[in-house]
This record gives C-alpha cells, sequence and structure tokens, in this order.
C-alpha cells in the first residue's frame, strides 16, 4: 500500500465536492484553519457548481477530482463534504493517472466511496476524517482536527479509548479498512467491493433504520465479508431510527450478534463517524487493535508491524 508524501509549511490543499453541493459559507472555518496550519488552499472548479442535490454534473466533479490529482501543487486533496453523489465519479475517473500521482484523500460518510476504491483498486492509504461542512463558526478545533493536521505532517496516532460492555478482548494485527456501512453495501458486486480476509474492518453509519442495519449486516455475515477479519471497530451508531413495531436490538447489538460466531477482538464505541470528535484513521494503514477490559488501544504503524 502506497503511503502519500506528509505536507510541509506552504503546501496546497485542494478542496472539492464529490458529492452534495456547497456554499462559501460551509467552508469558511475550514479554509481559516488550513491557513493556520501554514498550508494553502486551491478550490476545484465547479465547487460551487449546483445540479439538483449535486455539487455540478458528474463528469464536472469527476474533472474536479482528476485536475487536483494531475496537479503537482495539491499534496492533498480534502472532501468538503459527503451526503450522496460520489459513486457517480468512479466511471468517470482514470485509474493509471490517479496510481502514478498518489495524495491523502481526506473524508468520510459518502467518501467512503473513494477510500474503497482507492485502498482496494488503486493501492494507497487515504484518511478517514472530519470535513470542512463539520466545521461551523464558533466550533471549537478539537482532537478530530489537531489531530488530522498531525496526520498530514507525517505523525502516526496511537488512540486509547474506553472499553464497551459488548467489546470482544482480544489482540489482533492487520490492515483497517472500510467507512460507511450503507455506502460499502451499496458497492457490494462492484469492483470497489472491499475485500475483508485479513483485515481489520472499521465501520460507522448515521440515520439508518435499525432493520435495515441488520439486513446491512446479515449480507456481509451470509457473503462471508466478516469471517475471516482480523478484528472489528464500530464508531458511531448515530441517530438510529426505529419502526412502530421497535426491532428489539440497538446498531451495536446487530452488529454484535452478526459477528457471535467468530473470535476476533471487537471494540464498539470508537470515537469516528457522524459524531464528535471524529478521530482520524489512516485507511490501507497495518494496526494493532488490543481490546482490554477496562481499555481499548487502537494504534498506526509506518510499514510493518513491528515485532
Amino acid at each position: 500500500m502506497i503511503t502519500p508524501l506528509p505536507l510541509k509549511q506552504g503546501d496546497k490543499i485542494g478542496i472539492i465536492a464529490p458529492s452534495r453541493k456547497v456554499s462559501r459559507e460551509d467552508l469558511i472555518e475550514a479554509v481559516k484553519l488550513i491557513g493556520q496550519w501554514g498550508y494553502k488552499v486551491e478550490f476545484g472548479d465547479s465547487i460551487y457548481d449546483q445540479h439538483f442535490q449535486f455539487a455540478g454534473k458528474d463528469e464536472d466533479r469527476a474533472e474536479d477530482f482528476i485536475r487536483m490529482i494531475k496537479n503537482p501543487e495539491i499534496k492533498a486533496i480534502l472532501c468538503a463534504r459527503g451526503g450522496y453523489g460520489t459513486v457517480r465519479l468512479l466511471e468517470n475517473l482514470d485509474h493509471k493517472l490517479i496510481k502514478a500521482n498518489p495524495k491523502w484523500i481526506i473524508g468520510y460518510s459518502d467518501i467512503t466511496v473513494l477510500h474503497s476504491y482507492l485502498n482496494q483498486v488503486i493501492g494507497f492509504e487515504t484518511i478517514h476524517a472530519a470535513m470542512p461542512i463539520n466545521l461551523i463558526p464558533g466550533s471549537i478545533v478539537n482532537d478530530s482536527w489537531q489531530k488530522l493536521y498531525h496526520v498530514l505532517s507525517g505523525g502516526m496516532v496511537d488512540y486509547k479509548f474506553p472499553a464497551f460492555a459488548l467489546n470482544r478482548i482480544g489482540k489482533a494485527t492487520g490492515m483497517i479498512v472500510g467507512g460507511n456501512l450503507s455506502v460499502l453495501f451499496s458497492l457490494r458486486g462492484t469492483f470497489c467491493d472491499l475485500e475483508t480476509d485479513g483485515r481489520i474492518l472499521f465501520l460507522e453509519d448515521l440515520d439508518e433504520y435499525l432493520y435495515h442495519i441488520d439486513r446491512m449486516m446479515m449480507n456481509l455475515k451470509i457473503s462471508g465479508k466478516l469471517k475471516s477479519l482480523k478484528g472489528l471497530v464500530i464508531g458511531g451508531m448515530t441517530d438510529m431510527k426505529d419502526n412502530t413495531v421497535p426491532f428489539g436490538k440497538s446498531a451495536y447489538e446487530i452488529i454484535a450478534d452478526a459477528v457471535s460466531d467468530y473470535n476476533y477482538p471487537v471494540a464498539f464505541n470508537f470515537p469516528a463517524g457522524h459524531c464528535d470528535p471524529n478521530l482520524p484513521l489512516i485507511l490501507g494503514r497495518n494496526v494493532i487493535l488490543e481490546v482490554k477490559e477496562d481499555i481499548v488501544k487502537l494504534d498506526f504503524y509506518d510499514g510493518n508491524i513491528p515485532k
């Protein structure tokens, strides 16, 4: 897996909107923060376009992405927001061109499409992290952003977070992959369908009915996607919905049930996803996951896992 180069002071970060439309106001605070980090910003040509709910037509959004990839001055690409629409870019992307120009791609939610595409098809690491839409006037620049700056600068991240009642104790090493459960589910059967064997899977989601969480997890189980994992990390399952007749389990309980036949470590309630903080995860990177009775540790390493 290729690791994009760290950023230096004065480098440019490109901001694009590969899915839902954005306004100038949505980006003001993020642009200020990037400037404080010592980086410059360049916007995609069509970033403020509107085509129904999308930030411009599919081919224009794809061209913005390709233009940023081709531009040697752009050292990282930050996605402005999620929503829906990134999957509509895939047919317009040049695999060879992208592979020849590795750079950090940053975002979450609908940007899981790019994470899966770049990790699975192209073969370089990406950053699952907060986006400009999450910064509004008066926002506190918390660990979501401080640690993103640390990663972009070439730093390593090691996380410790509290134990959770549904956790399964154990220790595992492997490459961490994943992202938004609903988006990953929508990529099943495509060339971006995620390889999970021998890997540590991260999942999060937002605003889903509980029965649909169960449907998606059953798909992953029956298709064998959960059987040969090394470990499982579950982030925010935020604003879940239920029917008039209750499903009877929480999202976390549904997931715990789906993996109850297996023995790998499972860690719930990792602070990433549609939650605050939304800590950055370097997808495609080797990690050590250690789930203990009182604490969980997730350590990222550059290259091979140390002995």
